[in-house]
């Protein structure tokens, strides 16, 4: 009996001091900088998203916030080295949907699972968009997949922002309902995509709704993938409206390590709220066609669990991972 009441009384202590260990890194929280990574090249709507950002959250946190950048595996490196980062917020990640669902079910080892990533806050998404050079002969969406069943499979190219993302899943969708074969080049962010479709290196690019807005005296947008128009492109239609079925995007937030403490976590997504819900913020966020997302720890964890159902069942009518 006396070993059993040390051992309660030794129990009792231990969990005491990790409680108060807990609370003292929270009280404490946040001392010096933290570090927001950015898993894509700059200039990609996750950069302009933090550069939206990085002036509110140190006002909002009282400590400076550094963005760095980690590309590699269409984002899978940057979020598998967070998986491996201390617990300790000082270190966060922008996170993006479909890309962290995907690439595990797809990859089989993307070098981190999905629930591995602590939600903190998710804060916008932004709807797939087909886009042709400006110069390109197609004017419509009809004339680019009438011109695509005329070639040979894998003659039209389609670039877009990294593997198992939206612009990805985008392109695949588009293909089955379309009865085409566009190849698609993933690159490593949209910045870096840009490029190829202006320098004529891929036929079209599947990328976000921003560039409809950001890109528009260079490119033409043929379609959006919303179920119904979007607010601000009131003369871009959708690939509904024009006979194929495909409804894809893209939602960013950020994540921290697997083991960040609740407390550390509330801080941040508190600080990221204020943000999105500044007037100013929220104007620049509106203007380049990015929907605003107010969701927090649970709201997002919630979010990611149900495109996990969603995207397999997605995934495997695709023929993307065996059914």
């Amino acid at each position: 009996m006396k070993k059993i009441a040390i051992g309660f009384i030794v129990l009792c202590a231990v969990v005491s001091l990790v409680l108060v260990t807990s609370a003292t890194a929270a009280d404490k929280f946040p001392s010096k900088r933290i570090t927001y990574k950015i898993c894509f090249n700059p200039g990609g709507e996750s950069d302009i998203t933090a550069r939206f950002q990085e002036a509110a959250l140190k006002k909002a946190l009282g400590v400076d916030v550094s963005i760095t950048y980690q590309v590699g595996g269409g984002g899978a490196l940057c979020w598998a080295e967070l998986t491996r980062t201390k617990p300790d917020g000082y270190t966060i990640a922008g996170h993006n949907l479909p890309h962290t669902v995907v690439q595990p079910m797809e990859m089989g080892s993307a070098g981190y699972k999905t629930l591995d990533l602590k939600q903190i806050y998710m804060f916008e998404s932004t709807p797939d968009v087909l886009f042709v050079r400006k110069d390109s002969p197609y004017k419509t969406l009809k004339d680019f997949v009438e011109a695509a069943k005329k070639q040979p499979a894998g003659v039209f190219t389609c670039g877009g922002s990294a593997s198992s993302s939206a612009n990805d899943l985008g392109t695949s969708m588009l293909n089955k309902a379309a009865g085409i074969k566009l190849t698609y080049i993933p690159f490593g962010g949209t910045g870096s995509a840009i490029p190829a479709l202006l320098g004529g290196h891929v036929t079209a690019l599947m990328s976000y709704s921003t560039m409809a807005v950001q890109q528009k005296e260079q490119f033409r947008a043929l379609a959006i993938a919303t179920e119904k128009r979007m607010e601000i492109l009131p003369d871009l239609p959708t690939f509904r409206e024009q006979g194929y079925d495909v409804v894809e995007g893209a939602y960013r937030g950020v994540a921290a390590p697997p083991g960040t403490p609740d407390e550390i976590v509330k801080i941040l997504a508190d600080a990221f709220d204020k943000v999105m819900k500044d007037p100013e913020d929220k104007k620049k966020m509106d203007q380049n066609a990015f929907k605003t997302e107010f969701m927090g720890p649970e709201a997002s964890l919630a979010l990611v669990k149900k495109k996990m159902v969603e995207y397999e069942q997605i995934m495997k009518e695709l023929g993307r991972i065996k059914k």
